[in-house]
């Protein structure tokens, strides 16, 4: 019996209206108190939605890095109605308008905390409006310097007291369809994927899981296909071509989802 293959899925980061692909961790540290930026598109949000539509890329996700990016999120959306997950200032008031607008989930991350704290009321509100099959659950992280990661809400900027873990991916697995994972640290940097990471991942292996940061060539998408066993799948920004990088070409990793 053949194992499992992890597959690339494809990103479109929004920040002040437009496609970017910036530097994690690093929002206020800009001269205008954004984030670093690796990559400004010209071309709008639909027009990546389009492509991705055209190549059958599924699983994909949109991302608003804070306020300002409704329009081009639903320009996205409509182009590629039922392929595109969409997160970035979701809640249980506004969740079920953005599945109608053609997200095929909503992604979750700081609504689930009060304040640093893991609130298990706010997830129950999130699984009661779109249910748990239209739900995916970000637990984009940061090292711990114990070799162990937390959770980091608020564009990744302020660390809560959610590990990590097996036990916590147990917890929370009946309540969502997938984990969206960013390694917050390595994000936007190209130098390279959380590998630690990524095989905790993909030895717990019990829900569908994406992983996003430091990939910078096809080497590091056969890594996460090989630290996983296949068990994780990988999006790709600041290194891929579409966005301005020279380590991956998109039409490559179009092509490794083909494969086997």
């Amino acid at each position: 019996m053949s194992r499992p293959l992890s597959r690339f899925r494809p990103c479109i980061d929004l920040h002040g209206g437009l496609v970017k692909q910036v530097v994690g961790g690093t929002f206020g540290a800009g001269d205008d108190g954004g984030p670093r930026e690796n990559f400004v598109s010209q071309k709008p949000a639909g027009h990546y939605a389009s492509l991705y539509r055209d190549d059958a890329l599924s699983g994909g996700h949109v991302i608003m890095l804070g306020p300002g990016n409704e329009a081009p999120a639903r320009a996205a959306l409509a182009a590629y109605p039922g392929g595109l997950q969409v997160g970035g200032g979701v809640t249980p008031d506004n969740a079920a308008a953005w599945l109608d607008a053609g997200a095929s989930h909503v992604i979750v991350t700081s609504f689930l905390f009060e304040g640093a704290a893991f609130a298990e009321a706010k997830l129950a509100a999130m699984v009661a409006a779109v249910g748990a099959d239209r739900l995916v659950i970000d637990l984009s992280c940061r090292a711990d310097g114990r070799g162990g990661w937390t959770v980091a809400k608020d564009r990744w900027r302020t660390r809560t007291d959610l590990a990590v873990t097996p036990e916590t991916l147990d917890r929370l697995a009946d309540r969502c369809a997938e984990f969206l994972i960013h390694a917050a640290d390595v994000e936007g940097r190209c130098r390279g994927i959380d590998a630690d990471l990524v095989t905790m991942l993909g030895q717990w292996g019990g829900a569908p899981l994406t992983y996003a940061g430091g990939a910078r060539s096809m080497a590091d998408l056969e890594l996460v296909d090989t630290s996983s066993g296949g068990r994780v799948d990988i999006t790709v920004g600041s290194a891929l071509d579409l966005f301005g990088g020279t380590g991956l070409r998109y039409r490559d990793c179009v092509a490794w989802n083909h494969r086997g």
